[in-house]
């Protein structure tokens, strides 16, 4: 029998592209309740069982972990590989039914330490301090679940470049410290960003509320301590404490961070949407904060739309088409004050300068949880034409209904 060389054999099979091989890895699958860590791991009839097993996995660029839907585990998952830009390493579900879970009071549930991870399909209830800890740069947070932690997801001073999106984030309402006296409590976070240049997206964030020794009520749906140049943009807020506050300690800084096209709702007896500081304050000043774009309804009498206080000026924050109607306090500032137009406010008081272009009017949104803008709206057209920068480039060029901006602009999170 005639035998063919090698080269004539490789000429004579289909072509494979290079770059489905370069991205070829392999796939292990985990059950914790049908699995054997005894097993290959590498196929849904024989996966692994626990997360130990996964922790101590020599993982490659291309790899990817399934999580069986319906698993329970109890312990931290710890994923410190590195993957790369061209091969992440990526977790996501398989099966049926609810996410895979990961709880344990003894530790955080997720802990993200290496690069280039993407991270779907599991759940985080529970946990020690956070649901997901990010350490590490360039990873990405989708479609995941957070529930009952201090922080639904961290971002720690050392975790930059990394994506939290397409997420629900609920009842995270621990406090981390409450205590009487000191102005020190802190906890009941959805994001708590420490990190820089992290972007937050298209999350659901509900319930971030908790009671406080030193404040009665404390929370936040996305807190940045010591975190620059983060975009949170395209968020729905229901029913938070806050929906940002911004702060770093000494010798750190919270600068250049951006909030656009968030919708931020409440029932709550208080609440706010964004309280930021000057240099006169114990964790200012938090410098170049930029709001545009967002819609805010928080009917109680005890809220506040934006506050920026102990030296606020035109440096500290800039406001531009936002629609914000409270029952309280529309907006708050001293010293210099913020940088503002373009809006529409509806509240029992105001203590700041309105814009050129900005107005106190009823902006006649559709209900208290639509806050599309009914025909008449003050906020038609009455937003300033703005550059990409302003609401975190062109990749978020679009309303929060994912309509494109064109034409002129409506101020809000909506464009009719």
């Amino acid at each position: 029998m005639r035998v063919l060389s090698l080269a004539v054999m490789a000429a004579l099979l289909p072509a494979v592209p290079s770059a489905a091989l370069a991205q070829a890895g392999t796939a292990y699958y985990v059950d914790s309740k049908a699995g054997d860590d005894a097993a290959a791991g590498t196929s849904a009839t024989a996966p692994w069982k626990s997360l130990d097993k996964v922790n101590t996995a020599d993982l490659k660029p291309g790899d990817t972990v399934a999580f069986k839907r319906g698993s329970a585990f109890t312990g931290t998952l710890t994923l410190s590989a590195k993957g790369t830009a061209a091969r992440p390493i990526s977790v996501k579900a398989y099966g049926t039914g609810s996410l895979a879970k990961i709880s344990g009071a003894d530790g955080d549930c997720v802990v993200i330490s290496g690069n280039h991870w993407r991270v779907s399909g599991l759940r985080a209830s529970g946990c020690r301090w956070a649901g997901f800890q990010i350490d590490g740069d360039h990873n990405e947070l989708a479609g995941v679940q957070a529930d009952r932690n201090i922080a639904g997801v961290y971002v720690t001073l050392i975790g930059s470049h990394n994506t939290i999106r397409d997420s629900v984030l609920t009842d995270n309402n621990r406090m981390s410290i409450n205590d009487e006296g000191g102005d020190d409590d802190s906890g009941a976070f959805g994001v708590l960003l420490s990190g820089d240049d992290n972007v937050v997206t298209g999350n659901t964030i509900t319930g971030s509320f908790a009671k406080s020794q030193d404040y009665g009520t404390d929370g936040a749906a996305i807190e940045i301590f010591n975190g620059d140049r983060n975009r949170i943009t395209h968020n729905v807020s229901r029913n938070n404490e806050t929906f940002t506050e911004l702060g770093a300690q000494k010798g750190k800084t919270a600068t250049g961070n951006l909030f656009a096209f968030n919708v931020v709702t409440s029932s709550r007896g208080r609440g706010s949407f964004l309280i930021t500081r000057g240099s006169g304050h114990i964790v200012g000043p938090v410098k170049g904060t930029v709001a545009t774009h967002n819609s805010v309804y928080l009917p109680a009498k005890d809220t506040v739309g934006w506050s920026c206080h102990d030296g606020c000026a035109p440096s500290i924050l800039k406001l531009r088409n936002n629609v914000i109607v409270v029952g309280g306090v529309s907006g708050w500032e001293d010293g210099k004050g913020a940088d503002e137009n373009g809006g529409v406010y509806k509240s029992r008081s105001g203590k700041f300068k309105l814009g050129p272009k900005s107005v106190m009017a009823d902006p006649r949104f559709v209900s208290r949880t639509d806050l599309r803008l009914k025909p008449g709206s003050p906020a038609l057209g009455r937003g300033l034409a703005l550059t990409p920068a302003w609401y975190g480039g062109k990749a978020f060029a679009k309303d929060a209904a994912g309509k494109p901006l064109t034409g002129p602009l409506d101020a809000g999170a909506y464009q009719h």
